[in-house]
């Protein structure tokens, strides 16, 4: 007997014996469980307070109102100088911003700009455990002259063909294997996804027949890719995303049914509760009749002297006086349950009832978090649009990048982007600010980033209006 066997690995001690789970690979852990997961944390976010607020929270903290553009090339690496590239910059962000900003030009279905596809793929990847964008083409117009369009689509229909219940985890697809609708060779590679035109057990008058259609991962003459997969993987050997809720479902399910339960009573504790007593000997009913003072249906109306029939009392019952513990139960369970998704808890109810101090702290470890899903996205999400919006425009002569498409180190250099949003998390305005102008004195940042951190605004858009505004004339 040793290192862990009287410990966690103990089979003998009663604690521990009855304790037997099973670990397994990501294909049993995960894919075998993705239906009734999605569908569990789908209702908690739909209808849970708590659920909707993490899943909320974490959007607006790593999306905000958008990421926006800030290219970062440096000009030895394309042989510009900075003046040269400092033009560049300012004329890709007003080529992607043309098209970034109108949802005719980048949606395929003409609902969001892309701003607001973050948001829905983002969610969308929270409560489902991913989501796919694909690229799609639309002809070329005078008021949109790009055919690049984003199409997110549904992870439900990321599917296996002929499986119509979603029981199926794993087929075979000629010398591949298709797991929950993604297309692998046989050492595990990506090589298409499968999508349904709609879900199982959904009617669509245009398409009542179901169906599949096949999308390669990459393009076979370009090697760009076709699809995007918004996924945080947590195991080796996983294809499909795990709803983020997934390790909280149970606790928040049972706080749900605990407040639900503690609403009912608290409902009943607000009642003002009577009880009419009657002696059995004394008392018959026949003696009531229209007339009298007590009659079937009763009311508790303004006070009043009644004279009840002989053998009648009443009783009340002061239910107001029951305490719970609730919300010191509520609040430490979901203490955890915010500590599982690594969001601090003040962050998540919007209560900072702390001193400055511990608000601040919480709002910076949940910053962490949010840098740390916020990168993710940018580069499963936007630094991919961001090569298909450029290599467009350059192939078009809207850009000029020479080199490009010949030399990879200069593709990579023009390819090179910072993605910032509003860090809207101040506890002390002039705190913050002082903050900001602190790191600028001591080159810990640019104005640029600072601008856009506090304010989501372009530096040079304010720079430009200042300038403007300084040499506007005034009226007399």
């Amino acid at each position: 007997m040793s290192g862990y066997s009287e410990g966690g690995a103990s089979t003998t001690k009663r604690s521990l014996r009855s304790w037997t789970p099973h670990h397994g690979s990501a294909k049993q852990d995960i894919d075998e469980h993705l239906p009734i997961l999605r569908s569990r944390a789908a209702d908690l976010v739909l209808n849970d307070p708590v659920g909707a607020a993490i899943v909320q929270t974490l959007t607006t903290g790593v999306i905000g109102s958008g990421l926006k553009l800030f290219p970062r090339i440096k000009a030895e690496d394309v042989g510009l100088s900075p003046e040269q590239v400092r033009l560049w910059s300012r004329n890709v962000k007003r080529e992607f911003n043309l098209w970034a900003s109108n949802p005719n030009h980048v949606d395929f279905f003409r609902r969001n700009n892309f701003s607001a596809i973050q948001a829905v793929a983002f969610r969308a990847m929270l409560t489902d455990g991913d989501s796919f964008i694909l690229f799609r083409r639309r002809q070329p117009s005078t008021l949109s002259p790009y055919s690049l369009r984003l199409q997110v689509v549904d992870a439900l229909r990321v599917s296996n063909p002929l499986s119509n219940v979603g029981t199926q985890t794993e087929m075979l697809f000629g010398a591949n294997r298709i797991i929950r609708g993604i297309e692998v060779d046989k050492g595990g590679s990506l090589v298409a996804i499968h999508i349904s035109n709609r879900l199982w057990n959904e009617t669509d008058l245009l398409q009542p027949e179901l169906t599949w259609q096949r999308v390669q991962w990459f393009g076979t003459e370009t090697g760009m890719p076709n699809v995007l997969h918004i996924c945080k993987d947590q195991s080796p050997g996983q294809f499909r995303g795990v709803p983020v809720l997934a390790p909280v479902i149970e606790s928040l399910k049972q706080v749900s049914r605990y407040s639900d339960a503690e609403l009912s009573a608290a409902i009943i504790r607000s009642f003002f509760a009577l009880f009419f007593t009657k002696e059995r000997n004394n008392f018959n009913l026949n003696m009531i009749n229209e007339n009298d003072a007590v009659a079937p249906d009763f009311k508790v109306g303004s006070p009043s002297v009644t004279d009840l029939p002989p053998g009648v009392s009443v009783q009340s019952v002061d239910t107001a006086k029951q305490q719970s513990a609730f919300s010191d139960f509520t609040l430490t369970y979901l203490k955890s349950i915010c500590a599982a998704v690594n969001v601090p808890y003040e962050v998540v109810l919007k209560t900072f009832n702390s001193s400055y101090s511990a608000s601040r702290a919480a709002l910076l470890q949940a910053e962490e978090e949010f840098r740390q899903r916020r990168q993710a996205f940018i580069t499963d999400f936007c630094a991919p649009v961001y090569e298909q919006f450029l290599t467009e425009a350059i192939a078009l002569g809207k850009i000029e990048a020479p080199g490009f498409f010949t030399d990879p180190l200069k593709r990579q250099a023009y390819l090179s982007a910072e993605w910032l949003c509003e860090q809207n998390h101040s506890l002390d305005a002039v705190k913050e600010v002082n903050a900001a102008k602190l790191r600028l004195e001591l080159g810990l940042s640019t104005r640029e980033i600072e601008v856009a951190n506090l304010s989501g605004r372009d530096f040079d858009d304010i720079k430009d209006q200042l300038e403007a505004d300084t040499f506007a004339p005034t009226s007399s």
